[in-house]
């Protein structure tokens, strides 16, 4: 009889066990992460990944594949012009094994294997997709890659009305399924080369059909998974999360706000939307407050636009998207969470709440730790572009807040980047992909400790 009820508890010590004994799983994320790029830039370094023919030069390789799995877009040279269809396929694996998180195809390669997935591999993915507890993780898991590749195949058959007809059967089915999976997944990287290099979407300004698809798959992306779980679940508003709740909200103002003000900067500018009917000028004012949470597509030339635009660009592309999604930046709920700060302390209030419930003053902390090493990173970014490589302030800044973001928006910069600029923005975009959150635990948690005493608390004056 002691036995059995003692067995139980047998079984938590064991999983304990095994928790402990297991690789941290912000670090097996960031391994798993590194070995991706390190496979896929060797891969690109072949003969055969590349239309001349010969040996492409590693740190462009390398630049690519870091860029590609940390669904970025930034590249050094043209996607369809210097790639071969292997090339570009390895591209299109990297993007995908981005944006989907290492964690979660290593479970789709288990659940093809009908492999038990261990207490240590449910760890790992439930950090790879920034879920608390691992109950139900590998049911989760499940639901992520079969939504992905749902929504991708949807946005590749809507692509191929337009693509197909442009470019004949094959070609034209190959360029939807690179696109739509390039958008979901926010990178950024196109096949449109074949027109004009680094066109990107510059043809399809004024086409609805791509405007639209582009712009709902980088939202869908964007959301992130446990949203779209929870909306399937809880239908209505009320019964939703507050995390889903406030991405909701914070992902509207941001579309909203900044639609609105690239059209009121962007309307006069005869080298961008000038010669656009409003209803035009509204589309590619959509879609550039959408491809800048993360997306990298364009439709009117970055170089171009006005001061104003630059800024509130580089404001989007700071934040990013939302958190468990295939977006970067600093995450549209640590935005929301200053925000919310500074509204409760200006109000004189003791307890930050959104929705009626009480955020807890640990998640505020966390939020201003990423923003303020994101701010730490993209500074020294911009400083190093300056001094290496002489580059405005300006264009350096956008370049670095691309990459951090992994955004992939450049003003025609990336590809006249020295060896030393190229590497720092390749660490950037790494940095900015694993989360930096993911690279405290990994490094810190087991050197940092609770401390036994606890201090008597000191005055210091703020403002």
């Amino acid at each position: 009889m002691a036995r059995e009820y003692d067995s139980p508890y047998r079984h938590i010590a064991h999983a304990r066990s095994v928790h402990r004994r297991a690789v941290r799983p912000g670090r097996a994320i960031m391994l798993g992460f590194l070995a991706v790029i390190v496979l896929g830039a060797l891969l690109l370094h072949l003969p055969v990944s590349a239309r001349s023919g010969v040996w492409t030069p590693l740190v462009d390789c390398l630049f690519t594949a870091t860029s590609a799995t940390c669904v970025t877009g930034l590249v050094v040279v043209d996607t369809y012009q210097h790639w071969t269809v292997f090339g570009q396929a390895v591209i299109l694996c990297l993007i995908q094994i981005g944006g989907l998180g290492i964690m979660s195809v290593a479970a789709l390669v288990s659940f093809f294997t009908r492999r038990t997935i261990t207490v240590r591999e449910r760890l790992e993915m439930s950090a790879s997709l920034s879920v608390d507890d691992i109950a139900g993780i590998v049911r989760l898991t499940k639901g992520v890659i079969q939504f992905t590749f749902a929504v991708e195949g949807v946005g590749a058959a809507l692509l191929a009305f337009r693509f197909i007809p442009q470019f004949g059967l094959w070609k034209g089915i190959g360029k939807s399924v690179f696109h739509s999976v390039s958008a979901f997944c926010n990178a950024g990287f196109d096949l449109m080369g074949e027109q004009q290099e680094f066109a990107n979407l510059s043809g399809y300004t004024t086409d609805m059909l791509v405007n639209v698809v582009i712009v709902a798959l980088v939202i869908m992306g964007g959301l992130g998974f446990l949203v779209w779980n929870d909306l399937v679940h809880h239908r209505h508003w009320h019964r939703l999360s507050v995390h889903t709740r406030l991405v909701l909200v914070t992902t509207a103002i941001l579309l909203a706000g900044g639609s609105i003000l690239f059209f009121c900067f962007e309307s006069a500018n005869p080298d961008t939307m000038g010669g656009m009917t409003a209803g035009q000028r509204a589309m590619a004012s959509l879609f550039q407050a959408t491809t800048c949470r993360t997306a990298g597509f364009n439709t009117i030339d970055q170089q171009a636009m006005t001061d104003p635009s630059v800024m509130v660009s580089m404001l989007l592309m700071f934040i990013g998207g939302s958190p468990g999604s295939t977006a970067g930046g600093i995450k549209t709920t640590s935005a929301a969470m200053l925000v919310l700060a500074a509204v409760s302390v200006l109000r004189g209030r003791r307890d930050i709440a959104v929705f009626r419930r009480r955020i807890n003053s640990r998640t505020v902390l966390h939020a201003l730790t990423v923003c303020m090493v994101a701010v730490m990173l993209v500074f020294t970014g911009t400083l190093l572009l300056c001094a290496i490589d002489g580059i405005a302030a300006e264009r350096a800044l956008y370049e670095t807040v691309s990459a951090f973001s992994t955004t992939g928006l450049s003003q025609n910069l990336t590809p006249t980047l020295g060896t030393v600029s190229k590497l720092w923005l390749v660490l950037e975009m790494y940095l900015g992909r694993i989360g930096i959150l993911t690279l405290g635990v990994a490094v810190f948690s087991r050197r940092v400790m609770e401390p036994k005493i606890r201090y008597p608390e000191g005055r210091v004056m703020i403002g």
